[in-house]
């Protein structure tokens, strides 16, 4: 069930227009490999927590483009007809500029205000998205949101596009190369805080914010069962250092050696795993977890013994 924001406009505050002209966005803007980022166009959206110092996992808004409350009548017929453009287009064809600004001032003795388009540029289907809409909005009465208005929903999917989680570093003991049934150690660093949030807010309308919270890892010995046998009884939300005479709960036993495979090795992957929850549940559905890979090459050899007469 989505909830829109019409439902929000009905209180008095929350009827005050968006301050600021278009968003700023504390995101890293566009797009690597598979990863999209969130970089908001002609919209009063902040975005702000931990949006930086790591990376998403491509998580891309549904629907990249959407309509914002904005202009007054008055504000709307007064950024058409005002300035250096508006001058330049009355010069051009007068007759036609006046036809242009006719849709603006037809709206000066009507209660409501102007919804103005937005879009996520990094999202490579924001063009399209756009086509829909109309260049310069919606007349909307007081208290009613427009087909394509922005949605408590819609904001949420904004933060989550938004969030990011620690590349971390995997580290394992042996280092260098394993062996047949010897256990390798698996641990994590560089993952710093175990809870991520990201607030994204259309201010004096809507707020959501999303909390991460770093569960456990994973891990995928990059083989079938009958060559390698996975530990994570003891691996916790980074895993377990190596430590002399300690209990092996952690990591990895390879059943056979890695001569046999691309490269003459095995590619271990470490997931974290950071699921999601919506700050008050304010919006009544759930994200799937941020899971976040990191591969490394382990080459197993097998332990070679002389047996003498």
């Amino acid at each position: 069930m989505k909830v829109l924001i019409a439902a929000l406009l009905m209180a008095p505050l929350l009827l005050k227009p968006p301050t600021g002209g278009a968003g700023k966005v504390d995101a890293n803007a566009g797009q690597q490999g598979n990863i999209a980022y969130v970089a908001l166009k002609g919209s009063s959206v902040r975005v702000r927590g931990d949006v930086k110092g790591g990376t998403g996992d491509g998580f891309r808004i549904p629907r990249p483009c959407w309509y914002e409350p904005g202009p007054l009548p008055q504000e709307m017929l007064d950024r058409f007809s005002k300035g250096k453009d508006a001058a330049n287009r009355a010069r051009i064809d007068e007759d036609h500029n006046e036809e242009f600004l006719e849709q603006f001032r037809d709206k000066l003795k009507k209660p409501g205000r102007w919804w103005t388009p937005a879009y996520n540029e990094a999202d490579p289907n924001h063009v399209a998205c756009m086509t829909d809409l109309e260049p310069f909005g919606v007349f909307v009465p007081p208290g009613q949101t427009p087909q394509s208005g922005i949605t408590i929903e819609q904001l949420a999917q904004i933060a989550r596009a938004a969030l990011t989680v620690p590349e971390h570093t995997v580290k394992l003991s042996p280092d260098a190369k394993s062996y047949v049934n010897l256990p390798t150690w698996v641990w994590l660093e560089g993952v710093g805080q175990p809870r991520r949030t990201v607030t994204a807010e259309l201010p004096g309308v809507m707020s959501v914010t999303l909390v991460a919270n770093l569960q456990d890892i994973k891990i995928d010995p990059g083989t079938t069962q009958d060559r390698a046998e996975v530990n994570e009884s003891g691996c916790g939300t980074v895993g377990k250092p190596y430590t002399k005479g300690g209990t092996f709960s952690c990591g990895v036993r390879y059943l056979r050696s890695s001569i046999d495979q691309p490269r003459e090795k095995y590619t271990l992957t470490v997931s974290t795993v950071w699921p999601i929850e919506v700050q008050d549940n304010v919006v009544p559905f759930q994200f799937a977890p941020v899971e976040l890979d990191v591969t490394r090459d382990v080459p197993v050899g097998e332990v070679q013994s002389n047996v003498k007469p």
